[in-house]
């Protein structure tokens, strides 16, 4: 069973998207700029979104490299 490179592009970018926009919304309510969640001005919840950018960013790296090849 072989794996369609096309397709794991296709995933870890998709990945990688949700990942950074999920980040940066938990970042934002984590640091108190966003309001309205339990998450509101929760220190731990901005260092989860900083966390989930970094590995999203990572993620859309590898995509962007691999089209290069």
């Amino acid at each position: 069973m072989s794996i369609d490179r096309g397709a794991l592009s296709v995933g870890r970018l998709v990945i990688g998207l949700i990942l950074c926009a999920l980040g940066a919304l938990w970042f934002g309510q984590g640091i108190g700029a966003i309001g309205g969640s339990f998450m509101t001005g929760q220190a731990i919840w901005a260092v989860f979104g900083a966390i989930a950018v970094l590995f999203g960013v990572s993620l859309l790296r590898r995509v962007r490299l691999s089209r290069r090849r």
